[in-house]
């Protein structure tokens, strides 16, 4: 099993709203390297922090798991999404995406600000200065650690 940190910002798609549909897809990932992690090293039963990103308080606020092995994001062939690609082929589809099924709300948000205060974390990819990735592998070792944080 492999940890993951998937992005997303509240007004788009929040934790509760994972909680309210219990499972959805995670769409419109446009990152070469955030769709090479779904599509070749994510699996079902991997878990997930799922974090809230640009907002007031950016930070860890549940966890969840992935719930399907990678399939074509079917965004990108419609000309009404914000995620159509018009140069991605049904064929040979560009973009990937996997369900993710909610497993728990944290009791509180495990802040950025905090995260970048513990020492234990400074390898942490989130917190590498110009990361702007939307899904990125953790460490079992850092995963571990920010569980205890909560």
């Amino acid at each position: 099993m492999k940890h993951w940190l998937m992005k997303s910002e509240p007004e788009a798609f929040s934790i509760d709203d994972l909680k309210r549909k219990k499972r959805e897809a995670w769409d419109g990932v446009r990152n070469y390297q955030a769709r090479n992690f779904m599509r070749d090293s994510m699996r079902p039963g991997d878990k997930v922090f799922f974090y809230h990103s640009n907002c007031a308080e950016p930070g860890i606020v549940g966890i969840a798991e992935v719930a399907s092995d990678a399939y074509p994001d079917p965004s990108q062939f419609d000309a009404k999404s914000k995620y159509f690609d018009p140069t991605s082929k049904r064929e040979e589809p560009r973009w990937m995406l996997v369900d993710v099924k909610f497993v728990k709300k944290l009791k509180r948000t495990i802040t950025l600000d905090e995260l970048k205060g513990h020492e234990a974390l400074d390898e942490m990819l989130l917190l590498r200065k110009g990361n702007r990735l939307s899904v990125m592998p953790v460490a079992a070792t850092e995963w571990q650690y920010i569980l205890t944080l909560e």
